[in-house]
């Protein structure tokens, strides 16, 4: 039947057609079994789901321009202090946080806005970090318009995506002096968050025992975690690329896919805010942050970055479809924004941030359920109004993670993979991806002939170790530029 179905996309090829239901989105996601660190390929969601390359970017662009130069009161969240600095506003609370400065820098990078990456580094130098005391290296979470310290304690997920942000920068642009010398500024934000205890003040960002990210470091809020703050992808990099305790990095990684086996409830997928080392839900503050809420909307975003990046955890993709099969049956464009861990309803709000964060768990879900998440966040309006920042920060990373341009920046040196030498589709080395690929492709798989070297190597589009028919319904959505 594989070899029958091969010779019909092949031939309706030839005619100038394909069958809609060959390419058309209701068939599962074909989830590669390598990373993309290894591949330096990364899943266009988007483009999967049937829409063109000019739609995407157009989508983005739009994006981008309205949050970050639309409408003062009701559209944009970046916001120009005189002409070197920015800052990014919580709108809805009217101040600025070490968490958004630190998304909007990662966006930034992402797609290669220097000038705005670099107002919104040097407002962050000026107004929130610190420079002595127990928080020496730190960032301050919460800061006024005016750049005055209104909270000095920090939140280690601002500190997480700031590294990540500065060495992507480095990689990227180059590295230049003293606030834009991104990769030392980078290695600092690590060497504070392991080694603030060391003179005796303060207390690490990371427990040193195990080896997890801690909720805030500062008494008894260090003694439990969030596991929206673990970002393992990030970890496994900063094992290649910190100047000191790479293993200690590595090891934090492998800890945090262990942690969210245990962190995420077993039916659901849903996680808490809050958290202890063991993966219980942490009562702090009073226990609300023990249910599924604003928090935690980003560890299926984090579980399925990590594993579009890294594939170190086939449990990642077990998640995803548990994950997606809660919110497709509490309804698609219809289910609340916070739950209990066991799936009770506690907030009503449709939301863009979470809707962002769920059509992200694509990046590792195995299930056609895939295609209506992603087609939601698709559909749903860019965030404006009132509480637009959060809503917003994780629309603008969503559409960037399901479009293929959140991506790692690698820096330049041997130790580091090669481009693919193999263009993936182009089975007759002609650097055309084209209908006479398409009746090698087929040829072989008909067993009429047979490729070998690059041709057999280029045969495998979706990398699984098998050529078959689900290569040449690939082969033909690149052929008609869907893919």
């Amino acid at each position: 039947m594989k070899k029958l179905l091969s010779l019909l996309v092949c031939f309706c090829l030839m005619a100038g057609f394909v069958p809609i239901s060959f390419v058309h989105a209701q068939d599962p996601p074909v989830v590669p079994t390598s990373g993309a660190y290894q591949t330096n390929t990364y899943r266009n969601l988007f483009a999967e789901l049937g829409k063109s390359q000019a739609e995407i970017d157009a989508k983005i662009e739009e994006a981008f321009e309205q949050l970050f130069y639309g409408d003062d009161d009701n559209e944009r969240v970046f916001y120009p202090v005189g002409d070197d600095k920015a800052y990014i506003l919580d709108v809805g609370n009217n101040d600025i946080r070490s968490e958004g400065m630190s998304y909007g820098m990662m966006i930034c990078v992402q797609m290669d806005k220097q000038e705005e990456f670099d107002m919104l580094w040097k407002w962050t130098k000026e107004h929130m970090k610190h420079s002595s005391g127990q928080y020496d290296g730190y960032f301050a979470w919460r800061v006024s318009t005016t750049g005055d310290i209104m909270d000095d304690t920090p939140a280690p997920d601002g500190e997480v995506y700031f590294a990540m942000s500065l060495f992507f920068a480095s990689h990227r642009w180059g590295d230049g002096t003293g606030t834009f010398n991104y990769n030392a500024e980078a290695q600092a934000i690590l060497d504070a968050m392991l080694h603030q205890e060391d003179d005796g003040q303060g207390v690490n960002m990371f427990n040193k025992e195990h080896k997890q990210i801690v909720f805030c470091p500062i008494g008894t809020a260090a003694e439990f975690t969030d596991p929206s703050y673990h970002m393992p992808a990030f970890y496994e990099l900063w094992a290649l690329w910190a100047d000191n305790n790479n293993s200690f990095w590595s090891e934090a990684a492998s800890v945090s896919r262990d942690f969210f086996q245990k962190a995420t409830h077993p039916t659901t997928g849903l996680a808490p805010d809050y958290s202890e080392f063991d993966g219980t839900p942490s009562t702090y503050g009073g226990g609300d942050h023990a249910d599924f809420r604003f928090d935690a909307w980003r560890v299926a975003s984090n579980i399925a970055l990590d594993y579009a990046w890294w594939a170190k955890d086939p449990w990642q993709n077990t998640f995803a479809d548990r994950i997606q099969d809660f919110f497709y049956n509490e309804g698609i464009g219809e289910y609340g924004n916070q739950y209990t861990l066991d799936g009770q309803k506690l907030g009503d709000d449709y939301s863009p941030g979470l809707v962002a964060m769920n059509a992200v768990s694509g990046l590792a879900s195995t299930t056609t359920k895939t295609w209506d998440f992603v087609d939601a966040l698709w559909d749903v309006e860019i965030p404006t109004g009132q509480w637009r920042y959060y809503d917003g920060t994780l629309y603008m990373l969503g559409l960037l993670h399901c479009s293929g341009n959140f991506r790692i920046w690698k820096p330049d040196g041997s130790d580091e993979p090669t481009e693919p030498e193999v263009l993936l589709g182009d089975i007759n080395g002609d650097g055309i991806i084209d209908s006479s690929d398409y009746a090698a492709l087929t040829r072989h798989i008909l067993e009429i002939s047979h490729l070998t070297g690059k041709g057999l190597e280029a045969a495998d589009i979706n990398q699984d170790g098998v050529i078959d028919s689900s290569d040449c319904v690939l082969l033909s959505r690149m052929v008609l530029e869907i893919i």
